[in-house]
């Protein structure tokens, strides 16, 4: 008897979660964007991907330049069937992140305000374990062009 194969549906019964752990340091970002292209691919997300690879370089390298962590977890996830949201764990909770706002000679400074100005929402999550501070995931969320 052959097996038939039902073709997959977009629709989401969970909310899926992808995550790795990484080096923390600047070159992790290729295979980060990577990373992110590809899963948003298996979503069927490809219009999302431009935008989430840029987040994603900058995520890893606010966490390679402001955190002492030898490691990071990515996480793309869909927190609902409407959203997408790719972030950086690191454990360091004690240096959160921050709108800054670079001069015309700066050379960084910039990071958050592009995510900013490309997310539909960002933020920080402290994360703990046995009540005690673990460290933190800075994450940013696109619309998929769903109904919310």
């Amino acid at each position: 008897m052959p097996i038939l194969k039902k073709p997959v549906e977009a629709v989401l019964a969970s909310h899926p979660t992808y995550s790795e752990i990484f080096p923390c340091e600047p070159s992790t970002a290729e295979t980060g964007r990577k990373l992110v292209r590809g899963v948003l691919g298996m979503w069927h997300l490809n219009d999302l991907a431009d935008r989430a690879e840029l987040i994603i370089t900058e995520l890893i390298a606010n966490a390679s330049r402001h955190t002492p962590c030898p490691e990071i977890r990515l996480v793309v996830g869909r927190p609902s069937a409407t959203r997408v949201r790719v972030g950086i764990v690191d454990e360091e909770p004690s240096r959160l992140p921050a709108l800054s706002h670079a001069g015309e000679e700066d050379e960084s400074g910039r990071g958050l305000l592009l995510i900013d100005a490309v997310a539909d929402r960002w933020g920080c999550d402290l994360q703990s374990s046995g009540g005690r501070l673990r460290g933190k995931e800075v994450w940013a969320e696109l619309g998929t062009g769903g109904d919310e």
